[in-house]
């Protein structure tokens, strides 16, 4: 039993290393007191001090409506790109430049693009930023759908066709049921993903058009407020709940 104990000791200590500082987070961020290291009673006051922020809110507001059209693009074109690549391609030199992006480091990718920008004159702006998220957002989604398509049943599209069904009829009614629980989990990454990047954002977004991790840096680097702790606290809340919502909708998709 002793030897038991000691070899889960690393598994809780890594645990304890991931999730203590977002725990210590979310208890300051309900601290009466401005100062983050000393207790001075419950309190709500910093919650309402977040939506009163103008900077915030603008970030916040930028920050949705990209991470929004990130996620219906990235969506859309990754999973066509994941059938086409199953479907037409032999071998893994295309899948691998499909899901390059994702593997990429963040700087490199994002001083690309802003060459390609600059190459191009496009103009800096949430469009901008848009296209950038997408590039990578679309990445993991090919790369989950991908996984989906290989355990995915071949006769049944065959049996939708020998039945009189065309190709798009068979790909609504038969593929896509099939590989709706892939896409839930590819437009929820996307999502969070797009939602929290800040390297490609930083590079990408014009001075007027700050996302929520931009306004959140520029708060930081004099020192990590209240509000920080309480916005950090709600959008921790926010993914939560938007991971138990895609498990419980991929498990409902799963028995149909």
């Amino acid at each position: 039993m002793r030897n038991s104990r000691l070899i889960k000791l690393p598994f809780w200590l890594t645990y304890l290393f991931l999730y203590l500082p977002i725990l210590v987070v979310v208890i300051m961020s309900f601290n009466s007191s401005s100062n983050l290291f000393v207790w001075r009673g419950f309190s709500l006051e910093w919650y309402p001090a977040v939506f009163a922020d103008e900077a915030i809110m603008t970030g916040l507001r930028n920050t949705l409506i990209v991470a929004t059209l990130v996620t219906l693009l990235a969506t859309a074109l990754g999973t066509l790109l994941a059938v086409g690549i199953h479907r037409y391609t032999r071998g893994g030199l295309v899948r691998a430049f499909a899901i390059a992006p994702a593997l990429l480091p963040d700087l490199l990718l994002a001083i690309g693009l802003l060459s390609l920008f600059s190459l191009l004159g496009v103009t800096l702006g949430l469009h901008s930023v848009v296209i950038a998220h997408v590039t990578f957002a679309m990445a993991f989604v090919t790369a989950i759908v991908l996984a989906r398509l290989a355990n995915m049943d071949p006769n049944l599209e065959e049996a939708s066709q020998d039945l009189g069904a065309g190709a798009v009829r068979t790909f609504m009614r038969v593929t896509l049921p099939q590989l709706a629980p892939g896409i839930v989990a590819g437009a929820l990454l996307s999502f969070t993903l797009s939602l929290d990047e800040f390297v490609m954002a930083f590079f990408t977004a014009a001075p007027t058009t700050p996302t929520l991790p931009i306004a959140i840096y520029s708060m930081v680097r004099f020192g990590v407020t209240p509000e920080v702790n309480a916005l950090a606290t709600m959008l921790l809340f926010v993914s939560v709940l938007t991971v138990i919502g895609a498990q419980r909708l991929t498990r409902v998709t799963d028995s149909l």
